[in-house]
Parts: structure tokens; C-alpha cells; sequence
């Protein structure tokens, strides 16, 4: 199953430690360190993790290297992105969240995960960044918690 293709963005890496989203995160990681996911980040995220602890930013170092792999921030991306906040979908203050969300769509990742549900898990906002793709020539995303890659085992 190591070829479902997933974008984690910053909020998932720090969410390894933060008291609401650690439990779920650290279970996803378990999963990725058994090598069930093809692991996608970018070059926003390594920016982003930049003033973050030495911890969270060493996080990315128990991913298996032949799991991970790191995402241009291409221009194709950037006027994605772009057509995102041209269309008032975010507010400029987060550009990145549109960043990462046109990474993973012009990556054709299979599913985009993140903590962030003001401004990336959020139905309302899912249906326009999927009706910019598509108006764009590209394909849906997926976007959704971690906590809905999780096994539930009986």
C-alpha cells in the first residue's frame, strides 16, 4: 500500500506534539514509518519549520527516506495558488495554506492532510479550492484529517 501518496503539511508535523492532535498524529506516523504512505512535503514546509523547535523540525528525519519526498514550489503552483485568493477563498495572511494546497493539486497527491480546519479541512473551502482545480484543468484533491487515515482495528 506504500503507493497511496500523501501531502502532510506543517500543521500534521507539528501536531506530533501538541496535547489535542498528538495522540491521532503519532499513530499516523506509525503507519508511515511501516511504509504504508508515500510521504510528500514541500519546500513551504521546510520554510515554515524554519523557527520551529529543533524537535518538530527533526520530526521529517523518521520518515523513511525512500518514503519521502520533497515538492518544488513551482510556478505553475504559485499562479494556482494565486487563482485561490483571487477568488477570496483565503484571507492573505494565508498564502501558505494556498501554497500547500496547490503543491499537492498540480503534484496530483493523493490526499492532502492537515490539523488546520479554519482554513484547509473545511468543507465550504474544500468545494472551492476543488471547483478552482477543476476550472483550472486539474483534477480534485482530497483533504482531510489524519484521523481518517487511521486503522481502526475490532
Amino acid at each position: 500500500m506504500a503507493n497511496q501518496r500523501i501531502y502532510i503539511d506543517t500543521s500534521v508535523i507539528g501536531g506530533y506534539f501538541d496535547d489535542e492532535f498528538s495522540s491521532d498524529t503519532i499513530k499516523l506516523f506509525n503507519r508511515i514509518q511501516n511504509g504504508d504512505f508515500q510521504v510528500y512535503i514541500s519546500e513551504i514546509s521546510k520554510l515554515e519549520l524554519l523557527p520551529a523547535p529543533k524537535h518538530v523540525q527533526e520530526l521529517i528525519n523518521h520518515i523513511p527516506p525512500k518514503n519521502l519526498n520533497v515538492l518544488e514550489f513551482t510556478e505553475e503552483a504559485k499562479l494556482l495558488a494565486e487563482f485561490y485568493m483571487s477568488e477570496k477563498i483565503l484571507g492573505a495572511a494565508s498564502m501558505d495554506d494556498a501554497y500547500h494546497i496547490a503543491i499537492a493539486t498540480v503534484n496530483r497527491v493523493d490526499v492532502l492532510l492537515s490539523w488546520n480546519f479554519k482554513h484547509i479541512v473545511n468543507w465550504d473551502k474544500i468545494r472551492l479550492f476543488n471547483s478552482i482545480n477543476l476550472k483550472n484543468g486539474y483534477p480534485t484533491i482530497e483533504i482531510r484529517s489524519p484521523k481518517e487515515l487511521l486503522k481502526y482495528e475490532d
